[in-house]
C-alpha cells in the first residue's frame, strides 16, 4: 500500500509527503478496482496471458499495468510469465524462458515500485517473440499415455550394475552414441509395444524447422552399428 501511495503522491513535493488521506484515498481505489479473491482478479491475468499469446505487447502492457496498479504482488505476476515463455513460446525462442525466469529471480530481489520496468521488459519481449506450443502438446500427451502404460524399460536401457543385473541381460546390446560419426546412432529406446509412438511434432517457426532439418541430416547421416 505504501508502494501505491508514492506513486499516487505528488512527486514535485520534496520531501514526500504521505499522510493518512492519501492512504485512506489509495486503499479505496485499489479495493474499487481489484479484488485479488473476486473474478476480475483471474480475468485480468487471463487478459495479460491472452495478449503475450496473441502477440499484442501494448495489451499485455495495459493488463499487467492494471494488475500492479492494484497491489498484485510482482511475484505472482513473474511466475505466470515463467509458465507463458515455456507453454507458449518453448523451442521457438528458448532464451524467452531464460529472461522469464531471471525476471522472476529480480522482482523478488528488487520489490515494488522498479520491479515493474523488469516486468514491462520481459512482457515486451514474450509477446513481441516467435510463439509455439508443440513442447507443451507433447508432454502433455506423454503423460496421458503414462497414466495408463506401465510398460518395463527394456534391458539394453537398463543400468547393469552388479554382476547379476548384467548375467540377466541388463545393458547388454546398448550402442553408445558418442562412438559414432556425428554421436548419433539409431537404437529402439521405446518399449516394444511404443516403438513408433510420436509426442513431438516440430512447429512451423524458425528454431524447431532448423532443429527438423539437423534431425533429419542426422539420421541419414547414420552407420551400421557394430
Amino acid at each position: 500500500l505504501l508502494e501505491l501511495a508514492v506513486q499516487a503522491s505528488d512527486h514535485s513535493q520534496q520531501p514526500i509527503i504521505i499522510d493518512d488521506a492519501l492512504l485512506s484515498s489509495v486503499a479505496q481505489t485499489a479495493l474499487q478496482r481489484y479484488d485479488k479473491d473476486g473474478d476480475q482478479h483471474y480475468d485480468i491475468i487471463s487478459a495479460m496471458i491472452k495478449a503475450v499469446r496473441g502477440s499484442d505487447p501494448d495489451a499485455a502492457l495495459y493488463w499487467m499495468a492494471r494488475m500492479l496498479v492494484a497491489g498484485e504482488p510482482p511475484e505472482f505476476i513473474a511466475r505466470r510469465l515463467v509458465i507463458l515463455a515455456s507453454e507458449d513460446i518453448g523451442n521457438a525462442n528458448p532464451n524467452a524462458l531464460l529472461l522469464a525466469d531471471a525476471a522472476l529471480r529480480s522482482v523478488k530481489m528488487i520489490g515494488m515500485p522498479e520491479a515493474r520496468i523488469i516486468l514491462g521488459q520481459v512482457v515486451v519481449y514474450l509477446a513481441t517473440s516467435a510463439k509455439s506450443n508443440s513442447t507443451y502438446l507433447a508432454i502433455n500427451k506423454a503423460m496421458q499415455l503414462a497414466q495408463k502404460d506401465q510398460s518395463p524399460v527394456p534391458y539394453h536401457l537398463r543400468n547393469g550394475v552388479t554382476k547379476l543385473m548384467q548375467s540377466q541381460g541388463y545393458g547388454e546390446g546398448y550402442v553408445y552414441p558418442h562412438d559414432y560419426p556425428n554421436h548419433y546412432q539409431p537404437q529402439q529406446y521405446l518399449p516394444d509395444n511404443l516403438v513408433g509412438t510420436q509426442f513431438y511434432y516440430y512447429a512451423d517457426n524458425q528454431r524447431e524447422q532448423h532443429s527438423l532439418k539437423f534431425m533429419q541430416w542426422l539420421q541419414s547421416q547414420s552407420t551400421p552399428s557394430k
